[in-house]
């Protein structure tokens, strides 16, 4: 059994809370896809706010700091998974309409 992640249990719970509150009130586009976010949908709408974190926990980001934590819908948030973008500046291309990182430059992919 996997053990609980530190922003779902433990010291981090309410400082996540907190910035979570903040992030819904302060922002209202997906940081993935760009696309509003409609705050009258509610989970399991694969649509529906969620906060997604920029660099996860899994790979060592902070749980609860709210400059790891950005707005992104269920459905975006869900495709990213665990995947970090490697560089800001670099504008990650369109995927059918979610940005996500890609493993290697397929255009110049010769097989």
């Amino acid at each position: 059994m996997t053990p609980m992640r530190p922003d779902k249990k433990g010291a981090h719970r309410a400082s996540y809370e907190k910035n979570r509150k903040k992030i819904f009130a302060t922002q209202n586009v997906c940081a993935i896809c760009g696309k509003m976010v409609d705050f009258s949908l509610k989970s399991p709408d694969p649509m529906s706010a969620t906060v997604d974190h920029i660099i996860p926990v899994a790979k060592n980001g902070h749980p609860s700091d709210i400059s790891n934590l950005q707005l992104a819908h269920w459905t975006c948030n869900r495709q990213k998974s665990d995947k970090i973008f490697r560089n800001k500046e670099e504008k990650p291309q369109v995927l059918g309409n979610r940005n996500l990182p890609q493993s290697m430059d397929w255009k110049t992919y010769t097989g």
